[in-house]
């Protein structure tokens, strides 16, 4: 892991405190754990976050202090919100931090309150989740936009979503980036049917990602295993071609054993897991939403499409049994992961809004 040259030599060693609102292991919590990892070689970082399964605590390099913030949920509570409040005053004064890195809306809001604004960066990962299944808290964004020195959309589209709902200081855009992942020779799915081909999807069974449109598209496409990896609880239902494999920690090095990648979704910013496919070569057809088709090229890389079976059927289809355009498109996702979506990439450009 390099910095630039210039910033590495310009920049005296800080206190970064990372901070999100859940611990488990989701697309937001890896972008911490991979900016943690890369600015703990030359600064001291803190990490904090609140409930959830720990599993991110895992990922983070020994050097790095880790809080756990007892109050802190996702969920609006009076009580704990003010506990919360006042775990944020108690913890900058204990750490005096020079940067304050805000992950996700909950940590954001409160956050916002604690800390002081001028040393305040917030990471807003994916705005659809406020701007369509939220918007009662859009004031409160509007509103709070004024209390920190910067804040980040993951893509293009969020960036300019929080600029069209009034949301326009210190706004910018830095891409998600994630380090290279080394894959185990001995992995394995253990399908217990042949099949030509392996389709993977790796998400949680969550309101934003459609399962149930995984398993229509399945059902257009006997031939192929359609794998889903992420999944909290079993799902007793589905066609005999899709496999639901439950939690599996690296889940990304999997994706060197199929032979695309697949998400379907109703809104993102832009997805971890797809980064992790392009770094192994994968094509992939994923819904058409967020930041997505900012990375993911019609006709290049793969493609984004509606959310439909017979659309992402008709996608995947073609790709697959077609060895030019497969051949094709791999190539061209792990150039678009090596140009733009590597954690260098991401860490330089956060760097520069530090010193802003």
């Amino acid at each position: 892991m390099t910095y630039n040259k210039y910033l590495f030599n310009s920049i005296e060693k800080m206190k970064i405190l990372q901070l999100i609102t859940l611990s488990e292991l989701g697309g937001a919590q890896s972008v911490v754990v991979n900016l943690a990892n890369s600015l703990s070689k030359e600064h001291k970082v803190i990490v904090a976050a609140g409930e959830g399964d720990g599993k991110m605590w895992k990922g983070l390099n020994e050097n790095i202090q880790k809080v756990h913030i007892k109050h802190l949920k996702r969920t609006l509570s009076p009580i704990s919100d003010f506990l919360t409040l006042l775990s944020f005053v108690r913890l900058y004064y204990k750490y005096t931090p020079d940067i304050i890195h805000l992950h996700s809306s909950k940590a954001g809001m409160l956050g916002r309150i604690a800390f002081p604004s001028k040393k305040i960066i917030y990471t807003v990962h994916g705005f659809d989740s406020i701007r369509l299944a939220y918007r009662k808290f859009l004031p409160i964004e509007r509103f709070m936009q004024y209390a920190c020195k910067a804040i980040v959309g993951v893509s293009h589209y969020d960036e300019n979503s929080l600029r069209l709902e009034g949301i326009i200081h210190n706004v910018h855009c830095i891409y998600n980036g994630i380090d290279y992942i080394q894959a185990d020779k001995m992995l394995s799915f253990r399908l217990t049917q042949k099949c030509k081909r392996v389709i993977l999807c790796i998400a949680r069974l969550s309101p934003p990602k459609d399962y149930n449109l995984f398993m229509l598209v399945a059902k257009l496409l006997p031939d192929y295993a359609f794998v889903w990896i992420g999944n909290q609880y079993e799902v007793r239902e589905h066609p005999d071609n899709v496999y639901f494999l439950g939690n599996i920690p690296n889940a990304g090095m999997y994706n060197s054993i199929a032979d695309l990648f697949i998400l379907p979704s109703n809104y993102e910013g832009l997805p971890m897991v797809i980064l992790e496919a392009m770094s192994f070569g994968k094509p992939v057809v994923a819904s058409n939403v967020g930041g997505i088709c900012e990375i993911i090229e019609n006709g290049v890389n793969g493609y984004t499409v509606d959310n439909t079976a017979e659309s992402f059927a008709d996608k995947i289809e073609y790709i697959l049994e077609n060895e030019d355009v497969y051949e094709l498109f791999s190539r061209n996702a792990l150039q678009r992961f090596n140009e733009d979506l590597t954690v260098d990439k991401m860490v330089n450009a956060y760097m520069n809004i530090y010193q802003l």
